[in-house]
């Protein structure tokens, strides 16, 4: 662990955080696009599963790479999880049927299951104790830098040259990604090598008890964001927006304005004020998108959803570390992500399900996003759990 006095910006951490930004580039840059690339396969009525596959895939391999992280290493779990980013994107074009797309969808889904697990352990082995949660929303503004930019630049080049020319750059993002990882030198302490014995997981290694209290909460925050990622899309087209890129860049940029400060403020106020408050923020901004009609409009709402959502996370993957032991780190991520990606997913499904590929229905919809997330005020507000490790004390 760091000293107290160890600088929080280092060469290692500016490397990891660049790599982040090209992992997050690669797999975000083809989701505007991915909706019409399904409906053209005549899958319109699977829109649902772009983003629930993804993240199913995803969730079930939480645990796995969580112990991976905690035993052979946190550099390889990461290379791993961006390489499947660089082979899946590659793998689109020839992609001629429905199932074969789901398929695919599913595969990919390994590489958020790998490498931002591994990615959030690496940077809690690097940074001070009691800046962990600025250290979170800096590794979140990185992610969301490249998340922000590569949508448009997506939709821009499936428009000016095509679907499979925006796939290859999305390869590529990855690939140097890959390489930068390479440059950084392992954070685990007791490295050991691989063994097949690792991919047995016992039942605390699938979801880690002490962070039961910060999953729960993850999944409700991340339950609307997987409504914006798959019926967003058609609604910037029912309300005549060109580039469909755009809503989610206005979404990350404003999360990118949020996140250094939630990080620092949840480090001196703690965790869960932090979060009640991004809550609420979230349950404003989900009605306001049900009653956009423009897409200046929607703009606006995706910003202040993105605001929203960017004071929430870092402060729950903070939150996540502070109540894990050191050598456990990675199950204990994995278990938060795990938790996200239910959010997501569930979203996901349940919103397309409501929307119904009817424009009419997409207040209703975001009415049931809204509803959700107010659970999860509810439960901070009842359910309040002490920090059991590593909490750092509140600046002064």
């Amino acid at each position: 662990m760091p000293s107290e006095n160890a600088s929080l910006y280092t060469p290692t951490f500016g490397l990891l955080c660049l790599s982040h930004a090209l992992f997050a580039s690669s797999f975000t840059m083809i989701l505007s696009e991915l909706p019409a690339f399904l409906t053209s396969l005549g899958g319109e009525d699977y829109k649902g599963l772009i983003i629930s596959l993804f993240t199913v895939t995803a969730g079930v391999s939480r645990p796995f790479s969580g112990k991976l992280a905690d035993t052979i290493g946190r550099v390889p779990v990461m290379v791993v999880g961006t390489l499947v980013c660089v082979v899946c994107s590659l793998m689109y074009p020839f992609m001629t049927t429905v199932y074969g797309f789901l398929l695919l969808r599913f595969l990919h889904g390994f590489s958020t299951g790998f490498k931002p697990t591994a990615t959030t352990a690496y940077t809690a082995d690097i940074v001070p104790a009691h800046r962990r949660g600025e250290a979170m929303g800096i590794l979140g503004v990185s992610m969301n830098t490249g998340a922000s930019a590569s949508p448009p630049i997506g939709s821009w080049l499936a428009m000016n040259w095509s679907l499979n020319v925006m796939f290859v750059v999305s390869s590529i993002m990855g690939l140097i990604s890959v390489l930068i990882l390479l440059w950084l030198k392992e954070s685990l302490k007791d490295k050991q090598s691989f063994q097949w014995k690792f991919l047995a997981v016992s039942k605390d290694e699938i979801v880690a008890p002490e962070v039961v209290p910060v999953a729960v909460v993850t999944a409700v925050i991340y339950f609307s964001f997987g409504a914006m990622l798959t019926i967003v899309p058609d609604q910037t087209v029912a309300l005549g927006m060109t580039n469909k890129g755009l809503y989610y860049t206005s979404f990350t940029a404003c999360s990118l304005l949020s996140r250094l400060v939630a990080g620092k403020l949840s480090d001196r106020v703690g965790r869960q004020p932090v979060l009640k408050l991004s809550i609420l923020m979230m349950v404003v901004s989900l009605i306001f998108i049900a009653h956009v009609t423009s897409p200046s409009g929607l703009l606006i709402a995706s910003g202040c959803l993105g605001f929203s959502l960017g004071i929430a996370a870092p402060t729950v993957f903070a939150w996540t570390i502070d109540r894990s032991s050191e050598h456990r780190r990675g199950v204990a991520l994995a278990t938060t992500y795990i938790a996200l990606e239910v959010g997501i997913g569930t979203g996901a499904m349940i919103s397309a399900w409501l929307y119904d590929n009817d424009a009419n229905n997409f207040c209703y919809a975001f009415y049931w996003m809204a509803c959700v997330t107010v659970l999860g005020f509810i439960y901070i507000m009842f359910y309040k759990p002490a920090d059991k490790f590593q909490q750092p004390e509140k600046a002064t």
